[in-house]
């Protein structure tokens, strides 16, 4: 393709010896935080409904994958083409029934993905579940693999009220103990978010966004009517859960 092979092009002198300063001694470590933002600016593009912005974003995207291959290449690593073909290979072979011809209704992704890489147990694929997910994400992905969709979320709703009043009976406030009850709450809250099949990360960041809305509103109506002024403190529980 002209135009990619052009892209390629433009890169790979920004990163030569002759190139942008900076692009030239980057590393994969050193654009750890360019992938994450990139990747969070799609979302928020996708959120927005702002097309052009989606098209901006995943061109960023793109950027950083030629980028981090180039880097590659210079190292004797991989090379783009390495890339390439690799997840073409990975397409293809974890879409049997299409490109293979087997008489298969859909592939079994999750089974042919453990072939792929030597997973033999579901710790295995547990494992395999990136450290470097945002805690929510993984938290989930590691109790899909783990447990799956379990039949029934009734004892983990028992449990959860357990630990709730565990934290209502800590006198001492010990943060130790709070820390791991915490964990186990949203660990709960996970495998309800999977057994309804919701995403947990979507679930807390529309909570969050109601949360700005309503605390928003309150405030510029408070102000508007001299009830508050810009510095006060708002500690008043009932406050908060009003935003909610």
């Amino acid at each position: 393709m002209k135009d990619f092979d052009r892209f390629v092009d433009i890169m790979s002198l920004l990163v030569s010896e002759n190139g942008c300063p900076w692009d030239r001694v980057q590393t994969h470590e050193s654009l750890k935080p360019c992938m994450l933002e990139e990747c969070y600016e799609v979302l928020d593009a996708i959120d927005n409904n702002d097309k052009s912005a989606l098209c901006e974003e995943l061109g960023d995207v793109l950027l950083q994958v030629v980028i981090h291959s180039l880097i590659a290449r210079k190292n004797g690593e991989f090379t783009l083409e390495d890339v390439i073909n690799g997840v073409s290979e990975k397409m293809i072979n974890r879409h049997p029934n299409i490109f293979k011809n087997e008489n298969t209704e859909a592939a079994n992704w999750e089974d042919i993905k453990k072939a792929e890489k030597g997973m033999k147990t579901k710790t295995d694929a547990v494992r395999g579940v990136a450290k470097a997910l945002p805690a929510v994400v993984r938290g989930q992905k590691v109790l899909k693999k783990s447990i799956g969709r379990t039949e029934s979320i009734e004892r983990t709703l028992d449990e959860l009220s357990k630990c709730l009043e565990n934290i209502k009976k800590e006198k001492n406030v010990n943060k130790t103990c709070i820390s791991a009850e915490i964990g186990k709450i949203l660990l709960l809250v996970l495998n309800i978010s999977n057994f309804f099949e919701i995403n947990a990360e979507f679930s807390l960041t529309n909570a969050v966004e109601t949360y700005i809305t309503k605390f928003e509103d309150f405030e510029n109506t408070s102000l508007a009517v001299g009830k508050i002024k810009e510095d006060t403190r708002l500690e008043d529980e009932d406050v908060f859960i009003r935003f909610i």
